[in-house]
């Protein structure tokens, strides 16, 4: 059995009309989120939907990495982001 190094979950909680506010800063996010991507850190992220009051972004190496995404993040820097977490993911099957 190939064992998978374990992902790390940064979740984020979001302000209300949170899509309509994050327009100013989407492009600086997700130019963040691609370098991240390149890095072979970032390895999934999307907003929740329906309703739209969250994110979830999966990240490969150490709760560190995610930590500092989110500490650079426009979203966190601008308010848009109420809270996030850190969470490591056990993945049983990738």
């Amino acid at each position: 059995m190939v064992e998978i190094a374990p992902l790390y979950i940064l979740f984020y909680d979001v302000v209300d009309d949170y899509v309509a506010k994050r327009a100013p800063f989407r492009d600086a996010h997700l130019e963040l989120a691609r370098r991240s991507h390149e890095r072979g850190e970032l390895v999934i992220a999307g907003a929740l939907a329906n309703p739209a009051d969250g994110a979830v972004i999966v990240f490969r190496g150490s709760a560190a990495v995610a930590e500092q995404f989110a500490n650079a993040d426009p979203y966190v820097l601008n308010g848009l982001v109420k809270s996030w977490r850190v969470r490591e993911w056990s993945t049983v099957v990738l």
